[in-house]
């Protein structure tokens, strides 16, 4: 199944839900999450807000789980690196590596920032699952946030999806060529894909460019703005 979060944001049952409301909710709970070095307090924040996606919103879990999936990553590594190669104080566990250790302060600093992120991502995932991009745009717009931020958002937005969807293609035409079969070919469709996407993205990007050069750009994007009364 593809991720679509637009799709996925345009069909839940809290689509239609005030917006404002999700932002400000969505900022504090960051705000208080990210203050706070409570490990409860952030594994309450994840399954609640995960209850919220799942079971309110009625998002698939096998969207909400590719939603986390790729910040989990990124998330797993820094806090191996936070646990072996940072901190001081008592050693708690010797590698017999190279000296890599393990103290008391570099394992509190690797499982609390994997519990503090872990209670953001849900956070996140509450707006951007459940929130139109142009619902979003609209409230920060009338919120007085610079214009330059939110073109720059809206911008960033759709050349992410671009991105995305330029390595699906990429990723099946190499798919249907038997470029996966084998650790070989793996590696080696993996390293293809890694050199022709940055080319690929450079043209996407001058193709966008020229999109908005033909349709009038100036310098403004226009957002979209809700009737009175929606």
């Amino acid at each position: 199944m593809k991720f679509d979060m637009d799709y996925i944001a345009h069909n839940n049952d809290l689509t239609e839900a005030n917006p404002y409301f999700k932002l400000f909710l969505t900022i504090i709970l960051l705000i208080v999450t990210l203050a706070l070095d409570n490990l409860y307090f952030d594994i309450i924040v994840f399954t609640i807000m995960s209850i919220v996606i799942l079971g309110i919103a009625k998002i698939n879990y096998r969207s909400y789980l590719k939603f986390l999936s790729i910040p989990m990553a990124f998330l797993i590594i820094t806090c191996i690196f936070l646990i072996f190669f940072f901190g001081s104080g008592k050693v708690i566990y010797n590698t017999g590596f190279f000296g890599i250790v393990v103290t008391e302060n570099s394992l509190h600093y690797g499982v609390y920032t994997f519990a503090r992120v872990m209670g953001c991502l849900p956070c996140l995932g509450f707006l951007a699952l459940t929130t139109p991009i142009a619902k979003i745009l609209h409230c920060l717009g009338t919120l007085k946030v610079p214009k330059i931020v939110i073109e720059i958002a809206l911008l960033m937005y759709n050349t992410i999806f671009i991105f995305l969807n330029e390595i699906d293609t990429m990723q099946k035409a190499q798919d249907t060529r038997l470029g996966y079969h084998s650790y070989f070919t793996s590696f080696k469709s993996l390293g293809a894909l890694a050199s022709t996407i940055f080319l690929r993205s450079l043209d996407k990007s001058e193709t966008l460019q020229h999109s908005l050069d033909s349709r009038g750009y100036t310098g403004e994007l226009p957002v979209y703005e809700p009737k009175k009364g929606d």
